[in-house]
Parts: structure tokens; C-alpha cells; sequence
């Protein structure tokens, strides 16, 4: 597959520095030059990419610009004439979105013996917890514990984490590994049973549980199969468009739609979970994604909209290591499993330029550094990139320690001519995770009553930047925790008459604020009708 002279050359370079820089143990950057390199490199900081809100719960706060063309839209049913008098669905708790989150919630909710059903726009399981690959933390070692991995995440997070959330993940973590054990989840382990666990990005011990390289389809697939078990209804390719409310103000059901009808149904529930994941398919600042189809921030909006407050809304994770070549799979997921593994990062003369294991926003703007300020990058037809020197991780190893423990790298890399055990592979960052989203409360409930929330919707769990690890564990404790607060909370709410006239309130505010809205929302599906040729962005 490589074929461009330039690259060749460079290759070589990589190849004949690779025997010296297995011997290297690259310095971590001290908090200080990392401040400095994430406020000069990071896309965090391009502050012409952010706007301030104008109106709604979180006016005056800045936000992604594409975010608040959609946070300040309109809605798709604004002076639509909907019957709510005779819901076409009504239950205890409705659950919006069927990735792990979703999944986890439903199969408490229902345990709990609460009426519940899942309603997604796509099909269960298309999400992003399907495309983890890396792993999943939890401090259940015997040199380890939940003090420690609370440190590494509350430091790795620029101690900017809700506390109390932070705790309740770390705490619980151990429990959520030994319930996707026990329904079926099939980790990696060692000859005698034990679980192999790896370093990531930020970890001080080594917490992550693995399952190969697919360890997020692994823990979606056997959620999938306990829901469909369970025969919790599920109502597939249905977006929810606008939440719906009581006369209380509390949050009371949905309305939804049909994705190929476009019809429109109500939906009643006594408690509602937001589970709709992340943004990646907005293309924040035009960075490509290793999201799935979907993600285009719906829980945001609909949340925003009811009067649930946004944290942390301007913090996005660009993970440090997206596919940039070749064309097929740009933007595509490069496990950081496999710097943990022994791969390391090296720039256009086969220079180490940085410790495999910093975080992921120090990753990131530590290549998009050495792209744009020292211009020491690889050409490719989409853009600039960096080296990812698999070959090292069996010459450390030992021959067969790709297929054993990153197949799926392989395989995905295979297809298109690079054997990532004798080639080393092209990386740039690719907008990846929602650092920021809903404000909840402990229990999963967010500033709106009875509307719960759970997984990448949700911001505050992990600061302003996330490790490797955390994203699968989050869905697990936080989905399970509202699943189980929502169903004890929905034995007690009598829903009261339906009502849109929060959507009345909204569009007063912009009016009085004097914002013109620029999109329908929720965007639902990515549109790339009009997209140029993808480049990198830098």
C-alpha cells in the first residue's frame, strides 16, 4: 500500500531508529509544559471555534459553534398540532437510545420490575460503545484501589470532575466487571482464570480488562442478547425528537418519529433516560470521527431544551491516534491498546517524540505539533500524520502478540495491503468523545424532574478530558445507576396533563434574546451531501 516515495523514505528512517528507540523510556512532560502545549496545540483552545450561547439554561457559556446552531435551533414540532391526549406508547420508564448506557438502564429498570421500554433511531447496539475497542478499568488488583484510580482520572481530567460522580465510578467499577462477567462477557485471562490487565494512557497501575481489541462490541453484544432475553420492548430506527412534560413541568414521555415514515407517535412514561451518546459525526472544527453514524448530539438538545443545564459543553476529546491513511478508513479508531502494547509515536525522521502513555489531549497536541509548528509530519492525500511504529510491539514481545491481542487492528489494516506486524501505520488525532453534556445529580437525574441520564450524554464524570477505559465503565455504572433510580422513582409519579409548552418558553427566550435560529433540531443523521474532499484539520 505504500507506494509514495516520500513515505518510503521516511519508513526507512523509522525502520533503522527503531532498534535504539526500543531502548528509550521517553520522560512524561511535567504539569507545566503540558499546559503550555495543550493551550498552543490543543482544539480545545481555538477559541474562533467556540460561540457564546445566547439563551437557555446555559446563556452566556461558550460552546462548539456547530454545537449551538443546533442547542439554539428550532424544533422539528414547533407549531405542529399533536394529539397528547392519547399517547400511542405509555410506560414507567422510557429509555432513548440502545447502546451500552441505554442497554444497562433497561436491564436494571426491568429487573426492578418496572414497565420499559428503549426507543433508538438506528438499530440496538448502533453506538459507540460497539466501536470501543481498548478496554474497560477497574481497580480490583491486589495493588491497586478505587483511591488510586480516582487520582489517576481526577488528575487526568484537569481536576475539573464532579466529585461525587468520579467517586461513584471508580467505587463501583470492580461490581460492573463482575456483572458483565456474569452475563457473559468473555474478558481476557490468563491460563489460570486470572484477568490480564494493561496500562493505559494517565493509569498508574495496570486496570484495563480487555477483550482482545473489540472489548466495547464484546460488552454490546452481551447486553444486546440480555435485553432481547428479557423481551424489553424495543422500537428500532425511531428517533425521539422533542421531550415532552407534564403540567408540573416534570418530564413525562417523548415525542417521536419515524425515520423512514417520518410519522410522529407520543410516547408516556413516568420517567425518561436520555442514553443518545456522543457528537462525533458534527465534525467539530472539521476534524474527521471514529463515531458511529448517529452521533450527532441529540440528548444535548432535547435536554437543553426541557431546561437541563450543560457542564463542561466547550471540552471535546480528539483521540490521539485516528487512521489518516489510507482514504478508506480515515478518521477510524487506532486503539491506544496498542501503545500500551509497546508501540510507540515517531515523526518523519523516526524520532520518539513524546511518552507513549500521556494522556489523550497531550497526545493529541503533541502531534498536531510536530505536524504544523516543527514540520515533522508524513504527506498523505488527506493531510499531514505520524507514524505509529507497530513492528515494535513484537520485537518487545515476541512474534504473534499483534494477533493475539489486537486482531481487530490487524484485520482492519490487512484489508488494505499493511501488515501493521512489519509496517508501521499513519495516525492523526480524530475527534472522538464528549468530555462535556448533561449536569446530573448522583442518582442520574439531571436539573429537569424525573429525566435521568446516563453515558457520553452526561458531562462532570470525567473533568475535561477523559482516559483510556473510562468511557465503557461509565456506561455500565451510570446506566445501571439510572436505570435503578428511575424505575424506584417511577413507583411514585403520577403524571399529570401533557404538555409542549416548554417549546413555547424556548422561542420566547430567542426572541427576547434576538438569535435567529439557523437549523431544525435535533440534526438526528450527519450530512455530508455537501461536504468538500475531508482534509485533516490542524
Amino acid at each position: 500500500m505504500y507506494t509514495d516515495p516520500k513515505m518510503l523514505e521516511s519508513i526507512r528512517k523509522v525502520e533503522a531508529a527503531r532498534a535504539e528507540n526500543i531502548k528509550l523510556d521517553p520522560r512524561r512532560m511535567t504539569a507545566e509544559e503540558k499546559d503550555v502545549l495543550l493551550k498552543t496545540y490543543h482544539p480545545d483552545y481555538r477559541e474562533n471555534q467556540f460561540t457564546v450561547l445566547y439563551f437557555g439554561p446555559n446563556k452566556g457559556e461558550k460552546v462548539p459553534t456547530e454545537l449551538a446552531a443546533l442547542l439554539e435551533g428550532t424544533s422539528r414540532i414547533l407549531n405542529k398540532q399533536i394529539d397528547l391526549s392519547c399517547p400511542d406508547y405509555d410506560t414507567d420508564v422510557l429509555i432513548i437510545g440502545a447502546g451500552g448506557a441505554g442497554c444497562s438502564a433497561a436491564i436494571e429498570a426491568d429487573k426492578a420490575g418496572a414497565r420499559t421500554m428503549i426507543v433508538t433511531k438506528l438499530r440496538m447496539g448502533d453506538a459507540n460503545t460497539m466501536m470501543a475497542e481498548g478496554g474497560i478499568q477497574a481497580a480490583d488488583k491486589p495493588n491497586d484501589s478505587p483511591a488510586q484510580h480516582f487520582l489517576d482520572a481526577y488528575g487526568g481530567g484537569h481536576f475539573a470532575a464532579q466529585k461525587d460522580l468520579l467517586y461513584k465510578l471508580v467505587t463501583e467499577a470492580p461490581e460492573a466487571i463482575e456483572w458483565l462477567s456474569e452475563l457473559g462477557v468473555e474478558f481476557d485471562k490468563a491460563p489460570d482464570g486470572t484477568m490480564i490487565t494493561t496500562h493505559g494512557g494517565g493509569t498508574s497501575r495496570k486496570r484495563m480488562h480487555a477483550a482482545k481489541d473489540y472489548s466495547g462490541a464484546e460488552i454490546m453484544r452481551t447486553l444486546r442478547d440480555e435485553v432481547l432475553n428479557r423481551q424489553i420492548p424495543v422500537v428500532d430506527f425511531t428517533s425521539a425528537i422533542e421531550l415532552m412534560k407534564d403540567e408540573n413541568g416534570h418530564c413525562a414521555g417523548a415525542i417521536l418519529m419515524n425515520m423512514e415514515t417520518k410519522e410522529l407517535y407520543v410516547a408516556r412514561a413516568k420517567t425518561v433516560i436520555l442514553a443518545t451518546g456522543g457528537a462525533g459525526r458534527l465534525h467539530y472544527q472539521g476534524f474527521p470521527t471514529s463515531n458511529h453514524y448517529g452521533a450527532t448530539a441529540d440528548g444535548l438538545i432535547l435536554g437543553y431544551r426541557a431546561g437541563a443545564k450543560l457542564l463542561y459543553a466547550d471540552t471535546l476529546q480528539y483521540h490521539p491516534t485516528g487512521a489518516a491513511f489510507p482514504a478508506q478508513i480515515f478518521g477510524a479508531l487506532v486503539t491506544e491498546k496498542v501503545r500500551s502494547v509497546g508501540a510507540m509515536l515517531v515523526n518523519c525522521d523516526g524520532e520518539v517524540f513524546m511518552n507513549p502513555l500521556e494522556t489523550r489531549d497531550v497526545a493529541a497536541a503533541s502531534i498536531i505539533r510536530e505536524c504544523s509548528a516543527r514540520g515533522k509530519g508524513i504527506k498523505t492525500p488527506l493531510g499531514d500524520a505520524v507514524w505509529l511504529d507497530t513492528p515494535m510491539i513484537e520485537l518487545k514481545n515476541g512474534a504473534g502478540t499483534i494477533e493475539k491481542r489486537i486482531p481487530a487492528m490487524m484485520r482492519m489494516f490487512g484489508k488494505h495491503g499493511i501488515d501493521i506486524r512489519t509496517e508501521p501505520i499513519l495516525v492523526y488525532p480524530t475527534l472522538h468523545y464528549q468530555n462535556g453534556g448533561l449536569h446530573i445529580t448522583p442518582d442520574g437525574q439531571t436539573d429537569v424532574e424525573n429525566l435521568f441520564a446516563a453515558g457520553e450524554v452526561v458531562g462532570g464524570i470525567h473533568g475535561r478530558n477523559r482516559l483510556m477505559g473510562n468511557s465503557l465503565l461509565d456506561v455500565i455504572v451510570f446506566g445501571r445507576n439510572a436505570g435503578v433510580h428511575a424505575s424506584e422513582k417511577a413507583k411514585n409519579v403520577t403524571v399529570g396533563k401533557l404538555t409542549l409548552s416548554h417549546l413555547e418558553a424556548f422561542e420566547a427566550e430567542r426572541a427576547k434574546s434576538g438569535k435567529p435560529a439557523e437549523k431544525l433540531s435535533p440534526q438526528l443523521l450527519p450530512d455530508y451531501t455537501r461536504r468538500e474532499e475531508p482534509t485533516l484539520a490542524k
